[in-house]
């Protein structure tokens, strides 16, 4: 089981997001654990050994924090695709999170 960590805003609306990436891993068998969490628990979700850490488009603004953090810890960190960021887009987020892992 991979882990993935989704940090948003408020950790509230990647809810949706999530939701549909779970639904598009399972059809390929592949399971996750993935938690969403606001930009400001990163630092807390750290220590948790996360297998990746994608960033929301609407905080692209602090990706390159994020990312230097997660660098720091040795976990890979991507940013979102805006296109991917719906309900329908599990499939451009599933290929991102494997591109990110691999």
């Amino acid at each position: 089981m991979k882990k993935v960590l989704f940090v948003c805003s408020g950790g509230m609306s990647s809810e949706i997001v999530v939701n549909a990436l779970k639904k598009e891993a399972g059809k390929h068998g592949q399971d996750l654990d993935v938690k969403a969490v606001g930009s400001s628990e990163v630092d807390a979700e750290l220590d948790h050994h996360w297998d990746a850490i994608m960033v929301a488009p609407q905080i692209r603004h602090r990706f390159k924090g994020i990312k230097e953090k997660a660098d720091e810890h040795g976990v890979p960190c991507g940013s979102i695709p805006a296109q991917a960021y719906n309900p329908l887009g599990g499939p451009t987020l599933l290929k991102a999170l494997n591109e990110l892992i691999s």
